[in-house]
């Protein structure tokens, strides 16, 4: 097995982004990237590529304890460095510390800002009395607390969220560790450390990094309920408490959470839960459902599950109204077989600067998509051991699923909350590489730049630019 990321690995990664970059630039120069965009993608891609192999390395024999404490503290710091300096660069580029045309951002924090004069009654009844949907009022209540904490900080706020990201590497690596074993925990902490897209929503003032602790949290939480000797009530509570409180981020989050935690007790190996504790334990989840859930969050669910076609249709006459004339081909039928390694990289000046801020990393997620693929045809089919992944699976597969027959498969923060999964398939697929594995590899070095040029030629062609 292998234990660390290997160089030939990393070094092909930041080679076939330069090549990528080149060859997408000569291509369509006419929609070449402003300067800013090149010397951040070439920072997010070699921070990821070089330093994943090099820590892998050193890190992959380090006690548990010193290498959690180490991989909180590398990620808090990469984190802060990058509030620091994405503050003063929206500063400078948008006359505010928000993102280019920020929208949810500002509302989030004008909403938050108001709330915290106000009286808790105020915000109580804003929030879950006023309205007919508890979705997206979370992160809300959130910032109404930190802002009458703190006042409304927004910088001191990013910090937080930095506490937050790392924490979530840190879950990463445990979660990881029990599901397969520490040597690929230890991986895919570091992968999450690294990873560009995580440490830049720390330095965006939206719900994103609280949403990705949250379900990380749950992820972390059911499995441990699900290997425990001894059902007990918190044990079980935590997740689903957990869960619930995801319908106040995304109702998706919601259900998709529920079906992973019940899929999990339903298929879960032998060794890992007895046929009685795997009966207890999904009546005492189908139970907490009932007595927690309540009837507006039920409508939520009902209305999600019967406008799925016809919010679909929406999102794509939508795009089309905006000038993206291409948008009605991108269907759920043509997404879904590549939701594992979208969304593409934004390598082109379309106007979309932030889009072009994450393509760096963005590329990352092309690139070790392959190894998504490779750990789900190793469990599936040559070491058949799915079993063992059916939380994790579950809940990546149904999530990305529903996205791709949305409307939104194409949407970078839409897809974002699948990614602490994927790292740890990126993890697991590496650590079972052999000399037959890797020509699928291989091939994958081909196929990469080809979908930077093809997703370039769409964004710019679907626009009417070409």
């Amino acid at each position: 097995m292998i234990s660390f990321f290997p160089k030939i690995i990393a070094n092909r990664g930041l080679t076939l982004y330069m090549i990528s970059l080149v060859l997408v630039s000569v291509a369509f120069m006419s929609h070449a990237m402003d300067a800013v965009w090149f010397v951040l993608g070439i920072i997010e891609v070699s921070l990821f590529f070089l330093v994943s192999h090099k820590l892998t390395t050193q890190w992959k024999d380090m006690p548990q304890k010193l290498f959690v404490r180490n991989v909180f503290w590398l990620a808090f710091l990469l984190r802060v460095v990058w509030v620091v300096f994405s503050y003063f660069f929206y500063s400078y580029q948008t006359g505010s510390p928000f993102e280019y045309g920020a929208a949810d951002s500002i509302s989030y924090h004008g909403d938050a800002e108001w709330l915290a004069r106000e009286p808790w009654t105020t915000t109580w009844n804003y929030l879950f009395v006023d309205r007919a949907s508890y979705s997206d009022t979370g992160y809300c209540l959130y910032l109404t607390f930190i802002y009458k904490l703190i006042g409304p900080n927004v910088f001191v706020t990013r910090i937080i969220k930095a506490v937050w990201g790392s924490v979530l590497c840190v879950l990463i690596y445990k979660l990881t560790t029990r599901i397969i074993d520490e040597k690929v925990g230890k991986m895919a902490a570091v992968f999450a450390v690294l990873m560009p897209n995580l440490i830049i929503y720390c330095g965006l003032h939206l719900k994103e990094t609280e949403m990705l602790l949250l379900i990380v949290l749950f992820l972390e939480r059911a499995d441990f309920a699900i290997r425990s000797r001894k059902i007990t009530l918190w044990n079980v509570l935590i997740p689903v408490v957990l869960s619930g409180t995801l319908f106040l981020f995304r109702t998706v989050l919601g259900v998709v959470t529920l079906f992973s935690f019940l899929t999990a007790l339903l298929f879960s190996p032998n060794h890992v839960m007895k046929k009685g504790r795997r009966v207890a334990l999904i009546l005492w989840v189908v139970g907490s459902v009932a007595i927690l859930a309540g009837g507006v969050i039920l409508n939520e669910v009902e209305e999600l599950w019967l406008n799925r076609q016809t919010n679909q249709e929406v999102k794509r006459e939508q795009q089309e109204i905006r000038g993206n004339r291409w948008a009605k081909y991108a269907t759920g039928t043509v997404m879904a077989p590549m939701v594992f390694v979208l969304p593409f990289s934004t390598m082109v000046d379309t106007d979309q600067e932030n889009q072009t801020m994450l393509h760096g990393g963005n590329f990352v997620r092309n690139y070790m998509g392959a190894f998504v693929l490779l750990s789900l045809f190793s469990a599936i089919f040559i070491k058949k051991n799915w079993r063992d992944f059916a939380l994790i699976g579950s809940f990546v597969i149904g999530y990305l699923g529903v996205i791709s027959l949305s409307g939104f498969a194409g949407s970078e923060r839409f897809l974002l909350p699948g990614l602490p999964c994927l790292i740890i398939f990126w993890a697991y697929g590496i650590s079972g590489l052999n000399a037959k594995s890797y020509r699928f590899v291989k091939a994958w070095y081909i196929i990469v730049p080809i979908m930077e040029i093809g997703w370039a030629f769409f964004k710019i062609g679907s626009r009417g630019l070409l």
